[in-house]
């Protein structure tokens, strides 16, 4: 099948590839002539594990890019909504503003019947709006059909979450033929009995809201839990291992530590509690309310340790933070606990330095202020306190006893709960941890 994907940033970049690579025709659309430039140049604007080798397998033979609109509306009938739904400025609701766009622009070129899939995660009722649009900027002649395919794509697995969904979601409106459509699209992975669900185009548009909102919900219930373990002397980390063996409730999404981030997860809870707010649903919106406030609080408890390790005040105190991203195996900083940690504890007066394997880039963008290592080791060098911010895998290969030789205070706060508390014990370090107690 020809497709069109309008919109190259993460999701639409990734979406593109791993359509060519389950066999489909595709062009990817975006006004940013510089994204464009890097994908035709078989490299992503961003990283993300296995999208470079999709890239160079399929680019200028099943897979190009471009930046007109015109090219796309005769390229094929089948077209991809994947542009950016940014929080507002000032609230929590999504800004709906480039799908308008996107709408406004590929519409009146389009010419016979086509259908707009949209897979942006969207505030509920956007699919009808942008009908009314469509409809609206429709020649006379042609006909316009949108419907509505969630994503529910991790960072750092989304190549795999793509060619392999977890379950398909297709809304669409009474009459509409679009399911047929998807399934077509997606017949590789249906065929080893992937689950396809049909819906209406409210339940569609929630389906990824609602998902996030609930692993929101699991993660700031571990958080909660690891504040009353603090006050009750307990250990967080047994505490949700029992829990989580429970097959009711499960280990995944229950670690506590930071808390989390990222350009999805936070914005989509806080799109959803906007939501449920507009729609008269009071008692939702109140408890998601808690939910991020949580959150958010985990980064405020970090900084407060840290003063209280570092004797009550961080001014003119050298801190070595491990990690920038919000998550391992992504260089995306979006609402980071690791640089909101280290950006109040510059402007308390401490001399912060960052390491980071994938998102240094990205975070000095953010964050020109702040101190950039090339390594772990060279971080920590020096370093009155050392922060675990984001938990990747080279991390993990790190000794404590050699580190010990480079710090000038081995004191190391575990922010995700992820190293074996023993092994920097005995290696001379003081161990520190959120719902923990050594």
């Amino acid at each position: 099948m020809k497709m069109t994907v309008i919109g190259t940033g993460y999701l639409g970049a990734t979406h593109a590839a791993c359509m060519a690579y389950l066999g489909h025709e595709v062009l990817g659309v975006d006004s940013e002539i510089g994204k464009v430039e890097a994908l035709n140049g078989s490299r992503a604007p961003f990283f993300e594990p296995g999208l470079d080798p999709l890239l160079h397998r399929h680019l200028g033979e099943t897979l190009n890019f471009s930046d007109s609109y015109n090219e796309a509306a005769n390229f094929a009938n089948v077209h991809f909504l994947c542009v950016g739904t940014p929080q507002q400025d000032g609230n929590f609701s999504a800004d709906i503003s480039q799908l308008r766009d996107a709408v406004s622009k590929l519409v009146p070129l389009l010419r016979g019947h086509h259908t707009i899939i949209g897979k942006s995660t969207v505030p509920v009722g956007t699919a009808a709006e942008l009908q009314k649009l469509a409809d609206a900027l429709c020649v006379p002649g042609s006909a316009i059909d949108i419907a509505w395919n969630p994503e529910f794509v991790r960072e750092g697995f989304a190549v795999a979450d793509t060619v392999r969904p977890s379950r398909i979601v297709v809304g669409q409106r009474p009459g509409s033929q679009a399911a047929n459509i998807v399934r077509e699209i997606y017949t590789t992975p249906l065929d080893s009995g992937m689950p396809f669900i049909v819906t209406d185009l409210a339940t569609a548009e929630l389906a990824k809201g609602a998902s996030n909102a609930f692993l929101g919900t699991k993660i700031s219930f571990a958080n909660a839990m690891a504040e009353v373990c603090e006050a009750a002397g307990a250990d967080v980390v047994q505490l949700t291992e029992i829990m989580g063996y429970d097959d009711r409730i499960g280990y995944k999404y229950l670690g506590s530590g930071l808390g989390f981030g990222g350009g999805c997860l936070p914005k989509d809870v806080r799109g959803f509690i906007a939501r449920a707010g507009e729609l008269g649903a009071n008692d939702a919106y109140a408890f998601l309310r808690e939910v991020d406030s949580i959150n958010t609080r985990r980064r405020e408890r970090m900084v407060t340790m840290i003063t209280k390790m570092m004797g009550g005040t961080v001014l003119g105190g050298k801190i070595a933070i491990l990690g920038c991203a919000f998550k391992p195996d992504t260089d995306d900083v979006r609402d980071s606990p690791a640089l909101d940690v280290a950006g109040q504890l510059l402007m308390k007066g401490a001399r912060v330095t960052l390491y980071d394997p994938q998102a240094m880039a990205n975070a000095r963008r953010a964050y020109p202020a702040l101190s950039f290592a090339h390594s772990a080791e060279e971080a920590v060098a020096g370093a009155d306190l050392v922060v675990y911010a984001t938990d990747w895998g080279e991390f993990h290969h790190l000794k404590p006893h050699a580190l010990r030789d480079l710090v000038s205070t081995p004191i190391i706060i575990d922010g995700r709960n992820a190293l074996d508390p023993w092994e920097w014990l005995s290696a001379g370090w003081t161990y520190k941890a959120m719902g923990r107690n050594f």
